[in-house]
């Protein structure tokens, strides 16, 4: 599994999490008959540094930790999701594909030197404290989190459960730094929830891609077809940061025929280009059951709206892509993250690894996704008066990967958008509480404003605000 070529056996997803979410594709490169010739003189220029540092430096400095900074820094500078991994990380990865962790629920990346919210885990310590997308996380306790790497601060975020960690966060609108004090537990991710939100409309929501998601798919599809046929689902991948990368095969899997071309990679060494199919060679890991033989045959062919934003990510936009492409699925919301490259994994010696990016992913007509993102066949705003939350995005991460392609604008006509509603009693949008039109916590809540709008769409409803 850890040696040869490229294989389905991966991950993807946006970047390090603070005990919660890794993203990569595991595996090896193929060694090669030959070698890239050696930069002698900038060689000859890192030995000198080394010495200079080794003989003058005004505390002795261990040979192993001048080197592993090294390698560390040539990583991480090259863009934000290549990594060197210790061997602690390297296990802690190894362990978080099982849907089970240790930590804070936090998905982050670094900016000028700080810890950047990507996104806080559905129902997480963090979450629930209210940490947001966006929040720059300047302190551990009384540690400055400047000068660390991305791993060491994930590292200090994770510990035993009970035990408790104070984080000094910088907001965008807030004049003084925040405290907030999270206690760590274990996260067990439920990655699967689904609700009949109305008769013969179901309402299926993915909050990351975990080694059983496809399985829980097929389960609660089966779970909402007991009452009787569908007349429409709403698949909700919103804030999902991504996972492994055959679950997101597999959940395609469980709406398109089989098959059908779901994603392909592409990369400069010919272990970087492959195409997965919806076939269970590419969707099943570790198992010889067919999990999709218990899928309901309807579930095929129902239709469906795919709901997306800023923060659904690499397997999420994977899965959008692949079903907006086929036609399967119309895909409402706001534009998505725009993770879409290739993390490959390279165990090194003493248990240590690095991750590198090593491919883009591209939808089945050949888009790709990197730093671009999916975008909405129809553009509805997360609140009703026209408006959504300020989110990171792949394109907003420093020395981010280029989308590939000469042009990243999307082909053909802009999408629709609905309009923004009149503010009440002659408000002005700054004048409103923004926080009113969010979507609630709850599932399927009637406040949820895009889902109402999906729902209007599958019932043939006009869901476009008549103009004033």
């Amino acid at each position: 599994m850890w040696m040869g070529k490229l294989k389905q056996a991966g991950l993807i997803g946006v970047g390090l999490v603070g005990g919660v979410l890794i993203s990569l594709q595991f595996s090896a490169i193929a060694q090669k008959d030959t070698r890239a010739t050696l930069p002698v003189e900038e060689l000859r220029t890192f030995a000198e540094v080394f010495n200079a540092i080794k003989q003058g430096y005004v505390e002795p400095v261990e040979d192993k930790k001048l080197i592993t900074h090294a390698i560390s820094g040539m990583l991480s500078n090259l863009d934000p999701h290549s990594s060197y991994l210790d061997a602690d990380a390297y296990k802690d990865l190894q362990v978080g594909t099982q849907g089970e962790f240790g930590g804070l629920g936090i998905e982050v990346g670094m900016e000028d030197g700080l810890v950047k919210v990507v996104s806080p885990i559905e129902d997480t310590p963090a979450d629930r404290a209210g940490v947001k997308s966006g929040d720059l996380i300047f302190k551990l306790d009384e540690t400055l989190v400047k000068g660390m790497t991305l791993s060491d601060a994930v590292k200090r975020m994770r510990g035993k459960p009970k035990t408790q960690i104070k984080l000094t966060i910088l907001r965008k609108g807030e004049t003084k730094p925040l405290e907030i004090t999270l206690t760590r537990e274990i996260i067990k991710v439920q990655s699967v929830k689904s609700k009949l939100v109305e008769p013969g409309y179901g309402y299926l929501r993915v909050t990351s891609f975990q080694e059983n998601t496809t399985s829980s798919v097929v389960k609660h599809l089966n779970d909402l077809y007991k009452p009787g046929p569908l007349k429409g689902i709403v698949l909700d991948l919103r804030n999902d940061p991504g996972g492994l990368l055959n679950t997101a095969i597999g959940v395609s899997a469980a709406f398109l025929p089989p098959q059908t071309l779901v994603t392909s990679t592409d990369g400069r060494t010919p272990d970087a280009k492959h195409q997965y199919f919806a076939v269970p060679d590419d969707y099943l890991r570790g198992t010889k059951d067919d999990y999709m033989k218990a899928l309901p045959p309807e579930a095929r062919k129902v239709p469906m709206v795919v709901l997306i934003n800023g923060g659904s990510a690499s397997a999420s936009e994977i899965v959008a892509g692949a079903l907006q492409d086929h036609k399967r699925a119309v895909v409402m919301g706001t534009g998505s993250f725009g993770k879409g490259s290739v993390q490959t994994v390279l165990p090194l010696p003493g248990g240590a690894a690095i991750k590198l990016t090593t491919a883009r992913y591209f939808t089945p007509s050949g888009r790709s996704i990197q730093a671009k993102g999916i975008v909405p066949d129809i553009v509805v705003e997360e609140r009703a008066n026209g408006t959504s939350a300020t989110r990171l995005r792949e394109v907003d991460l420093e020395n981010h990967l280029e989308n590939g392609t000469k042009d990243i604008a999307q082909p053909g006509k802009a999408p629709a958008k609905t309009p923004a509603a009149k503010p009440k009693n002659g408000a002005t949008k700054e004048d409103e509480d923004e926080s009113a039109d969010l979507p609630s916590r709850e599932l399927a809540s009637k406040n949820d404003y895009q889902l109402s709008q999906a729902l209007n769409l599958l019932k043939g409803l006009q869901i476009m605000q008549p103009k004033p």
